[in-house]
């Protein structure tokens, strides 16, 4: 277990390796208080006497990016003039929360790796990985009922159900070369946005701010997190990707129907077609077929074209905090917008 709360507490730290400070960083260093605090509730709320739980919740969480959506509500409060201390442990349960379905996530896509790793249900099983997440849901529900607030649980508990169902959407979608682009965006805005739009909200509850405020910042997450997740589905074609050591075709192999693919499937000739129907709804794929995939989708723009249209849900997004003051919150808020489309990983 101390090994567990190293390799976090190791992970989580507010040091910079590169020294090149994009977006994000900036606007974690302003919240970097704030966002110790919440680290520590992280590792202090994943413990259990049951061994294993410990363990599991530390390796992913150990894995983890940058911590986009805590770092969100931290600054949303901090927008909104809070100077108290809920929003800590608020953000530490949206964290919890977008753990949980990374969890159960793989397991659904029978997923062997996370950001280049062995995913957590490779390396401990589908079922202890899914129960973990189960454990760390239960436990933002407990912070959510410490904080107190009916209008804050309402909003979190509502994500949940979003979430999930928005996997169960998924579901449906998936190996389809028929799905629509909306059928499309309707899943990434439950999957992905949903949980981005209600850590934004939550600042301004506790903050007690006009609902204006907070729908405000609900649009701005929810905007930012289709542009978010639409960049991620460019990126896993991406041959940078491919320069930076990282995965690249994740969803491809597991037949993901996601815009780039819908794009080119609407594109495409019928050779072209007949392609996607082999490899993403039959799933016979075999040598240089992600080569190909990659090839026509550079050939047809629509790497290209669905950036553009995260640049467009971006815009949404700054737009919403038209109403707020400026001020060094709002502007590494506008900034993080651009970081999220033009980012390389």
């Amino acid at each position: 277990m101390l090994e567990t709360k190293l390799a976090v507490v190791t992970n989580l730290s507010l040091k910079r390796s590169n020294p090149d400070v994009n977006a994000l960083d900036k606007l974690t260093d302003l919240v970097a208080d704030d966002l110790k605090a919440c680290n520590t509730l992280i590792i202090d709320r994943m413990q259990s006497p049951v061994e294993l739980i410990p363990q599991l919740a530390g390796y992913i969480i150990a894995a983890g990016g940058k911590r986009l959506r805590p770092v969100l509500t931290l600054a949303s409060a901090r927008l909104c003039g809070y100077e108290g201390t809920r929003h800590q442990a608020l953000a530490a349960c949206v964290e919890f929360i977008h753990t949980a379905t990374l969890l159960h996530d793989d397991v659904v896509d029978e997923s062997d790796l996370r950001r280049g790793l062995a995913s957590a249900n490779a390396v401990f099983g589908n079922k202890a990985s899914v129960l973990v997440g189960d454990f760390l849901f239960s436990r933002s529900f407990q912070l959510m009922v410490e904080d107190g607030s009916l209008e804050v649980l309402r909003i979190l508990s509502h994500a949940s159900a979003v979430i999930a169902e928005g996997e169960v959407l998924q579901l449906t979608t998936s190996n389809d070369t028929g799905t629509s682009e909306q059928a499309y965006l309707d899943v990434i805005r439950a999957k992905t946005a949903e949980l981005f739009a209600a850590a934004c909200q939550i600042g301004a509850v506790v903050a007690s701010r006009p609902a204006v405020e907070g729908d405000a910042l609900f649009a701005y997450g929810l905007n930012l997190g289709i542009a978010f997740q639409l960049v991620d589905d460019v990126l896993d074609y991406s041959a940078l990707q491919a320069r930076l050591g990282k995965t690249v075709g994740d969803d491809f192999r597991e037949g993901k129907i996601t815009l780039p693919v819908i794009l080119a499937y609407r594109r495409g000739s019928d050779e072209d077609r007949a392609f996607w129907h082999r490899t993403v709804e039959e799933m016979e794929q075999g040598d240089g077929d992600l080569d190909r995939a990659i090839a026509m989708m550079n050939q047809l723009g629509t790497l290209r074209d669905t950036v553009e249209r995260a640049r467009h849900y971006g815009a949404i997004a700054r737009d919403s905090l038209g109403i707020f003051p400026d001020g060094p919150e709002k502007r590494a808020l506008l900034d993080v917008i651009d970081f999220v489309i033009d980012r390389e990983f």
